[in-house]
């Protein structure tokens, strides 16, 4: 409950800020994708000053998160390589324990006694 309470008190001031942005940027600007031609581009868009803005904003995030995820690779390597050698061990620790289960059970044949080596 107020997790949803800090949540709404940062959200609603948050929305109202972008939406006062957005009418307050509506004129349109052109934005040209042609590098060589600035008086005739090859192509050029207009577009609300408020969606150029949200829309570099948003591929910005996407950008940043897949370079995260990327600088992130040999951290989620190292943790499967230890997660298998993790399920190796724990393999090998229940096969010593159903071992040592079987020489302690008394309906297990009884461990042959030790035998000195003969004197040389």
């Amino acid at each position: 409950m107020f997790r949803r309470i800090v949540a709404a008190i940062i959200l609603v001031p948050l929305a109202i800020v972008i939406v006062a942005f957005a009418v307050a940027n509506r004129q349109t600007v052109a934005v040209s994708f042609d590098p060589f031609s600035a008086a005739a581009p090859a192509y050029a868009a207009n577009l609300p000053l408020f969606a150029l803005i949200f829309i570099v904003l948003i591929l910005g995030v996407i950008v940043g998160g897949i370079a995260a995820w990327f600088g992130q690779g040999k951290w989620r390597r190292g943790h499967r390589r230890l997660d298998d050698q993790v399920r190796q061990l724990r393999s090998e620790v229940d096969t010593i324990e159903a071992r040592m289960m079987m020489r302690s059970s008394p309906m297990a044949e009884p461990a042959p006694p030790a035998v000195p080596p003969p004197p040389a």
